[in-house]
């Protein structure tokens, strides 16, 4: 037993089959723009961090709201005497979750896990402030 779908039968299977293919080509292409190191065989982890770069980040960005010399301000002080207490990994989480209920942003969207740690590792042992 077969089965007629005439004309517009036709039509509409091809229609339902080309939306179908589009909405592959776009899962792909948001695919595609998320995951760039993977494309490349990369997993970022053995990439150098830009310290320079970094460094600036911690003095111009973090350093708004805990100080230019991260003395405090609207946040806490960021000196390894405030950070005595805290293993670096700690140290990493907030920067990479941030403080809710706090202007301390999640900068994980930004910061890869090699920059977060580096920052950490630098605010942890005082590397980043200036004398």
């Amino acid at each position: 037993m077969s089965v007629t779908l005439g004309r517009t039968g036709r039509l509409n299977t091809f229609w339902l089959e080309v939306q179908k293919r589009k909405l592959v080509a776009i899962a792909l292409f948001f695919g595609l723009l998320a995951a760039p190191g993977t494309l490349l065989g990369s997993d970022g982890s053995d990439q150098p961090v830009d310290e320079p770069y970094l460094s600036n980040l911690v003095v111009q960005d973090c350093g708004s709201c805990h100080g230019l010399t991260l003395r405090g301000g609207l946040g806490p002080p960021l000196r390894p005497e405030n950070l005595d207490h805290l293993p670096v990994d700690a140290i990493a989480a907030i920067i990479r979750e941030g403080v809710p209920g706090s202007a301390m942003p999640p900068w994980k969207p930004l910061l890869a896990p090699e920059e977060i740690h580096w920052i950490s590792r630098q605010l942890k042992s005082g590397a980043l402030i200036s004398p």
